[in-house]
């Protein structure tokens, strides 16, 4: 981990602060890797919930055959999480600029790259930088299996883009790229929306093998489906997130209970001044003012010592609690603990977080590729 926290505890280090508890952490990672090597699929985890080199890190260990980002500045910096190997990342997002391709080009000299990609634009950018870089770049073709945010629509199109990478210099085709995070039903319901999803996989993947098109890499997963990717057996690797850590659109969905929350955000009661509310000192520059997907009206997140208290507004320095409902009720002065809705870009808003081991001991865990939005 990284530097030193001497001198404080969990009861005084400054708020509001994000707090790592250390063996949810472990036990999380690990988790997922029993999960990925008994059913033969491979981990390549999204790094965009932690961005920490060091989680990263422990992720690689428990045998993760390389990382998720977002952005090329992602990519940057979580290449150093590969201490003993050359760098295997994939970039999850259409890299389309300049800005972009012409770094993801120079980095390929020294990592292995790959980009989703779901246009000839897209391809054409890539192509240019790593011809003038005089690397290669991997590419996985974009299907859209039912979430409607990136990918093209039908195999028909995505063998067409397949063809045009394949043949681009300074490219190479690796295979395919999905996303099932249109599927949030229960685990136990997801065999009938997964099956919909490997239908539509199996139809491209045969127009490739016809084709005689590489799709050595059939790369999917969130973490809402995570520990149902058998059921689509042309996958090869997945991509969760959000299971590192999970948040409390992981346990209202069913998809993870309280106990497998791993941050959670320390804060301090500042006010009481108003009747059957307090303030904390965690307000949307700590806790995001995302709302929870599957309780959008269950406020701003989750007090764990007051579970009847409700967070029901955010400004940029305080959170409004309700907290009429409360038999007992918070002090000014006492510390609380809060999960949030969606861990992410609760991650993003913090320059450190605090490692917290079992036996109550602290490290100051840098969040390195923190704000790497490009």
């Amino acid at each position: 981990m990284a530097g030193s926290a001497r001198g404080h505890s969990i009861d005084t280090i400054p708020t509001p602060a994000l707090v790592l508890d250390a063996t949810k952490v472990r036990h999380n990672i690990e988790r997922m890797a029993t999960y990925t090597k008994a059913v033969g699929i491979a981990n390549r985890p999204h790094t965009k919930t932690h961005k920490s080199i060091a989680i990263a890190g422990l992720q690689l260990a428990s045998g993760a055959t390389g990382l998720t980002v977002a952005k090329v500045g992602e990519a940057e910096v979580l290449a150093r999480a590969f201490a003993d190997r050359e760098p295997d990342i994939l970039v999850a997002y259409p890299a389309v600029d300049p800005a972009r391709t012409v770094r993801l080009a120079a980095l390929a000299r020294s990592a292995t790259i790959r980009v989703a990609v779901d246009s000839p634009e897209a391809i054409a950018a890539l192509s240019a930088a790593a011809r003038d870089a005089g690397t290669t770049i991997g590419i996985l073709v974009d299907l859209d299996v039912g979430s409607g945010r990136t990918g093209v629509p039908t195999a028909e199109r995505l063998v067409a883009l397949a063809a045009a990478a394949d043949r681009a210099p300074g490219l190479r085709l690796d295979g395919i790229f999905y996303y099932p995070g249109h599927v949030t039903v229960l685990p136990d319901r997801q065999a009938g929306p997964l099956g919909v999803v490997a239908e539509k996989l199996d139809e491209a993947i045969a127009r490739f093998d016809w084709m005689g098109l590489c799709r050595g890499i059939v790369s999917g997963g969130s973490t809402p489906t995570a520990y149902q990717s058998h059921l689509i057996r042309s996958g090869t690797e997945i991509r969760p997130g959000t299971c590192v850590y999970n948040d409390l659109n992981i346990v209202r969905g069913g998809f993870g209970s309280l106990d497998d929350c791993a941050a959670r955000v320390v804060c301090t009661v500042v006010s009481d001044a108003v009747k059957d509310q307090v303030i904390l000192d965690g307000g949307s520059k700590t806790l995001t003012m995302d709302r929870c997907g599957p309780a959008p009206d269950s406020g701003h997140g989750l007090i764990v010592e007051y579970p009847e208290a409700f967070i029901g507004k955010l400004t940029e320095e305080h959170a409004q609690v309700d907290v009429s409902r409360c038999a007992a009720r918070p002090r000014v002065g006492e510390r609380v603990t809060v999960i949030p809705n969606h861990i992410c870009p609760v991650v993003n808003l913090h320059d450190t977080a605090w490692w917290w081991e079992a036996d109550g001991s602290l490290q100051v865990l840098p969040i390195d590729a923190r704000g790497k939005l490009s």
